[in-house]
């Protein structure tokens, strides 16, 4: 049984194994673009296909590269904020052994 493919659900996906196209007889004649050669078309299909996916894989690939780098950053602030904290912590002990020291030498 030899069944035939709709536009919608073609019977191959390879676009050199499909039929090509042809007028419609209901159409005035000069209405459509003349005739030209479907290797072009073909090729430029496959070709867009193939850029498409590659335009995918850079976008993610971009976008992985700009979460390292939010990462990264968000890593060096949190590194910051721990060294503020812990110089803070230092002076406060610093200033406490002063005053210890100096009320032991008052005494």
């Amino acid at each position: 049984m030899n069944i035939t493919g709709t536009i919608d659900r073609p019977l191959t996906n390879d676009p050199k194994k499909q039929a090509p196209m042809k007028p419609s007889t209901n159409e005035p004649a000069g209405s459509a673009i003349e005739d030209f050669t479907t290797t072009g078309a073909t090729g430029s299909r496959q070709n867009r296909t193939r850029e498409m996916q590659l335009l995918q894989e850079a976008l993610a690939r971009a976008h992985m590269h700009d979460q390292l780098h939010e990462a990264e950053r968000e890593r060096q602030a949190a590194r910051l904020a721990t060294a503020r904290r812990m110089q803070r912590r230092a002076e406060r002990a610093s200033m406490r052994a002063r005053r210890a020291l100096a009320m032991a030498v008052m005494q």
